[in-house]
């Protein structure tokens, strides 16, 4: 399992938190829920969000990180952090909301997966998911092929990155048998971003993560410098100093008959 660095993926908080935002809105206006989990919570600011929003909800934040949850556990919330793998999560009972947010684009299987948090909610509970689009496209192709190619290509054999984005219709198909009222869209996001190397220092903290933890110290440096040289041609910084980047997210709002 990759190592999560807490500072890391703090440095780009105002982008990260936006999508975040867009879906905790989506959470339909009259769900008054008593049970709320938050799947791979990590800092934890969006279970602090929903345990402030509902006074009365006992609220779970789930994580695989205790760095995350040490950090989290800082929080001036009442939130209980758990540490777990979302790959395990079976609730003791139906729970009113599940959340989740860039969370479970780490875990495999979604056609298994999916239905089954979906079951996992009481009579009108709610879904509430998003998730990078993962399409092989861009900045993640080229660093699939970066990792494919030179010497250090034989210590990311099987290294598994951020898991391929099934299609939207994928996740409807799965869930419209037990939730009657399901909302998926998509949206990109063009973050225009500061600094010399600005995708690299995003990824540190998420993508890039299997890459280097499964890496020599030694290899770490080369395989770093060839990608830069790959984002500086297709992501060229602009005059103003800006780069932009294109993030595309899936969202995912499904409620239980």
């Amino acid at each position: 399992m990759a190592s999560w660095d807490p500072d890391t993926y703090a440095l780009y908080r105002r982008y990260r938190e936006r999508p975040a935002f867009d879906l905790l809105t989506a959470i339909p206006r009259d769900l008054d829920p008593l049970d709320i989990w938050d799947l791979g919570c990590g800092l934890g600011e969006q279970a602090a969000l929903l345990a402030a929003r509902h006074p009365q909800a006992r609220v779970r934040g789930l994580d695989s990180s205790p760095d995350m949850l040490e950090r989290a556990k800082a929080l001036p919330t009442r939130v209980e952090w758990i540490l777990g793998d979302i790959k395990g999560f079976a609730p003791d009972a139906p729970t009113d909301l599940i959340f989740s947010n860039a969370a479970l684009q780490w875990v495999d299987d979604h056609a298994v997966l999916i239905p089954r948090l979906a079951e996992s909610l009481s009579s009108g509970g709610v879904l509430a998911v998003q998730m990078p689009v993962a399409d092989g496209l861009g900045w993640r192709g080229t660093l699939t092929e970066i990792a494919a190619e030179g010497p250090w290509a034989k210590h990311l054999t099987g290294v598994e990155g951020v898991r391929h984005a099934n299609a939207p219709e994928d996740y409807y198909a799965w869930l419209a048998p037990l939730c009657p009222d399901v909302d998926i869209w998509t949206t990109t996001y063009l973050h225009a971003l500061h600094g010399q190397d600005p995708i690299v220092d995003w990824t540190m903290g998420t993508t890039l993560r299997p890459y280097l933890d499964a890496l020599p110290d030694e290899a770490k440096t080369p395989f770093l410098d060839a990608w830069r040289a790959r984002l500086a041609q297709d992501y060229p910084r602009r005059e103003d100093g800006v780069t932009l980047f294109p993030f595309k997210r899936l969202f995912i709002v499904a409620r239980k008959g």
